[in-house]
């Protein structure tokens, strides 16, 4: 499997008490698969993205990709949150530039930053806001650059995390349209999301959480 979720637990332990999140969960997930992972409020969706993303740690079992084990952040496997996550004193430019100068220091020259920056700026609609500070756009744009950022690292993994959470119906018509000709691309997507229309609209794969427990 390009992605393997091997028998992992996790718990969390605060003041003496062990809380219990996930339990002997096994997933596996294709190169250029679209998974959604469903569930009630608390069963453990956004902490098994975490733990796929590497930010926080298995308690039990192991996370896999292309055989090498997760333990940590990596460019690798791209998060958007729903909060999006911008710095609020940086242009619409500068929050993707940030993450391109990073990622690619020393692999590319000033201008090739600049071109791949505004090409995934264009692949989401949003290089006509380029110079606009996040207070300037509203929602669902956030959004789309927040998925531009997470685009231009190259990632391997796409992980989504209730990304349609709070938009209109309008946005989160935008927003399931990209993330389709993303799925469209090959690129391997998994997203935790409650907007149930935007994931039967392009999920391939949906995986149930209950209790912590995968149940299908």
């Amino acid at each position: 499997a390009y992605l393997k979720i091997d028998h992992i637990d996790k718990s969390f332990e605060r003041g003496g008490t062990k809380t219990e999140v996930l339990k002997d969960v096994s997933l596996t997930i294709d190169k250029g698969e679209f998974v959604s992972i469903i569930g009630h409020s608390g069963c453990g969706k956004s902490t098994l993205l975490n733990l796929i993303a590497g930010l926080t740690r298995v308690t039990a079992g192991a996370v896999l990709l292309e055989n090498v084990e997760v333990n940590a952040p990596g460019p690798e496997r791209a998060v958007v949150f729903q909060n999006h996550s911008l710095l609020p004193w940086l242009t619409v430019y500068e929050n993707v530039n940030l993450a391109v100068s990073k990622v690619f220091a020393g692999r590319k020259t000033k201008a090739e930053k600049h071109e791949w920056v505004m090409r995934n700026l264009d692949l989401v609609q949003m290089g006509h806001a380029k110079d606009k500070r996040p207070a300037e756009i509203s929602g669902g744009m956030k959004q789309r650059v927040g998925i531009a950022r997470a685009l231009a690292m190259e990632p391997k993994i796409l992980l989504l995390d209730e990304v349609m959470a709070g938009l209109n119906p309008a946005e989160i018509d935008q927003a399931v349209a990209l993330v389709r000709k993303l799925s469209a691309s090959g690129l391997t997507i998994v997203i935790v999301e409650h907007v149930m229309r935007a994931i039967m609209a392009v999920a391939r794969h949906i995986v149930v959480l209950d209790h912590g427990q995968k149940i299908a």
